[in-house]
């Protein structure tokens, strides 16, 4: 390592950042790939995880238009929007 003067300190830390940025990206990969390691030694394959994951998203995105439906329809009719949720046979943790 290099020092440093008082006057560059800034200008270090901001060369720092990227390897900093590196070494977190790679530990995060490291987390990830023992994950998936985990995963399939449990008998997930990579196709079934990302084919649920493509679900998952497919559901949150399904469920989002839903909740902004029921929003525009509280609206309409002046209520909060969880006094719809009985009528439609949704639970509050829906």
């Amino acid at each position: 390592q290099r020092p440093s003067s008082k006057g560059g300190q800034a200008d270090g830390a901001s060369e720092d950042s990227p390897h900093l940025d590196i070494q977190k990206l790679k530990e995060k990969r490291d987390v990830l790939d023992k994950e998936i390691s985990q995963l399939i030694s449990e008998g997930y394959s990579v196709d079934e995880l990302e084919d649920h994951i493509s679900q998952l998203h497919e559901y949150n995105d399904i469920k989002d238009v839903g909740q902004m439906l029921l929003g525009k329809l509280a609206v309409i009719r002046g209520v909060a929007t969880k006094e719809l949720y009985p009528e439609f046979g949704l639970d509050m943790s829906d």
